[in-house]
């Protein structure tokens, strides 16, 4: 069965506001409570803390109305994966499906449960990463991990079982993230400190290192330039990127969308623009209450819990920290409900394992839900929050390169297909995109080669599952 004829059975019942709450919901998830902290002990100044906030947000935004073309074009279930199945070939396509599965979904799932577990270690420390409860050589199991773990479990275990109710959970998860941060931003304001303020703007443009010691946490500044500035800039814009990532979600249900055309790309803009301004408003608040030094040694970088301190006092912190966990939950209950849609089509469509094709008694993907539960659970074990967002960001990006260049292929290759939107400032945005997206790839895995590297050897290792598969899944 192909994927148009499965459009036939979708219905179309979310609207442009329905496209564009998506979006915003699944971009919001944990990374701006907590990844400013190690921007700031990667660059140690307000000026570029605020400026690669920018441009991550720029670069979401030029790839989200780039997007907007494609999904004109294509406007059926499935998304980025049918952009590249017709921009290059089938190969191209599952590389992308097996990464989804074994990185990209997965492991932002894992990051995600994983930051769910520093929110409700500090409403109760026994449930830390600090808490080993076994260990076998250099691999240590921690009270996080099994935190992490159970959520996802959990998650899935209530995806199996249909989702009637799912529409209204999510909504109401999403509303209270967006109340949440907004609430903080304007009473952080509100609590302006304007001696802190001036203390972080003095010297705005002076970049500085944070360096440990060899043991222990102890450390020191170092000012950088040159090179090892734009290697740290690369850095810090995996945290950034990752906070702004999963806003293509809704090109995956481009054939539940009314007058998809005109509402996926309308829904990518606004989604994206209206998070990136949250986020900036977000990271100029944090430097309006705290200093420097207390953003980048937050304790265990939650620096939204940090911020709400002075704003509202001991009482407010926990009240933050419980809103940051609905946060955190509502946003992986979305990533798994997609990871399993994604799956579902790219099999239907010969492109993925062929179980998960297949619909449990509840109408959903049974298979998939599961399969994608125990390897997420499994990068949970395989590192801390900052390491699981090296192997996710790195293939993301690659892949956002690849599918951005495929509109310039589409064009030489389909030019007289109906294209109901263009993207943007096309061919110099998102010619830009690629440059600025091909120069981040390139500082991350020569200065993280360790995290980065394995994220692209996975990749890579679906070629030969491919051809291993080939005869049996076309």
């Amino acid at each position: 069965m192909d994927t148009q004829h499965e459009d036939k059975h979708l219905k179309r019942e979310l609207g442009l506001l329905d496209g564009t709450m998506l979006v915003v919901g699944s971009m919001i998830g944990s990374g701006i409570f907590i990844v400013s902290s190690d921007i700031v002990r990667q660059v140690g100044s307000a000026g570029w803390l605020t400026l690669i906030w920018v441009i991550s947000g720029f670069m979401t935004m030029i790839a989200a109305v780039s997007y907007g073309e494609l999904s004109a074009m294509f406007p059926r279930a499935g998304g980025q994966y049918v952009y590249l199945k017709e921009a290059y070939n089938k190969l191209v396509a599952f590389l992308y499906g097996w990464s989804f599965f074994a990185v990209i979904q997965t492991g932002t799932i894992a990051a995600v449960g994983v930051a769910f577990s520093k929110f409700a270690a500090y409403l109760y420390e026994p449930l830390s990463d600090k808490h080993i409860l076994w260990q076998i050589a250099d691999f240590k199991l921690n009270a996080a991990q099994i935190v992490s773990i159970v959520t996802i479990i959990l998650l899935t275990y209530i995806n199996s079982r249909g989702v009637k109710n799912g529409k209204w959970i999510q909504t109401i998860l999403t509303i209270t993230k967006i109340a949440s941060l907004g609430g903080l931003i304007v009473f952080g304001f509100i609590a302006f400190d304007s001696g802190v303020w001036s203390a972080n703007w003095a010297n705005a443009w002076e970049a500085k290192s944070f360096i440990k010691e060899a043991s222990g946490d102890a450390g020191t500044w170092l000012t950088i330039g040159g090179t090892a500035l734009f290697s740290a800039i690369a850095a810090s814009m995996v945290g950034s990127l990752f906070s702004s990532d999963a806003w293509n979600g809704v090109t995956f249900i481009s054939g539940e969308i009314k007058d998809p055309q005109r509402n996926v790309g309308l829904s990518l803009f606004f989604g994206t623009l209206i998070v990136t301004i949250i986020y900036i408003s977000a990271n100029l608040m944090y430097l309006a209450v705290l200093p420097l030094d207390g953003i980048a040694f937050a304790a265990d970088d939650r620096v939204a819990v940090a911020a709400s301190q002075p704003i509202f006092g001991n009482i407010g912190t926990y009240i933050i920290a419980v809103t940051i966990m609905i946060s955190t939950f509502g946003c992986n209950n979305g990533l798994i409900l997609a990871g399993a849609r994604v799956y579902y089509t790219m099999a239907k469509d010969g492109l993925f394992f062929k179980q998960a094709a297949g619909l449990n008694s509840a109408s959903v993907p049974g298979w998939g839900l599961w399969f994608q539960c125990i390897w997420a659970s499994a990068l949970c074990l395989t590192g801390k929050y900052g390491q699981l967002l090296d192997y996710v960001m790195i293939i993301v990006v690659i892949f956002y390169i690849l599918t951005i260049a495929g509109i310039f292929i589409l064009r030489r290759k389909m030019p007289h297909m109906p294209r109901p939107y263009r993207a943007f400032g096309y061919p110099v945005l998102p010619a830009l995109y690629i440059v600025l997206a091909a120069a981040f790839c390139t500082f991350l895995l020569i200065d993280k080669t360790e995290t980065c590297g394995w994220g692209v050897l996975i990749m890579l290792a679906g070629v030969p599952v491919y051809y291993l598969t080939k005869p049996k899944v076309q």
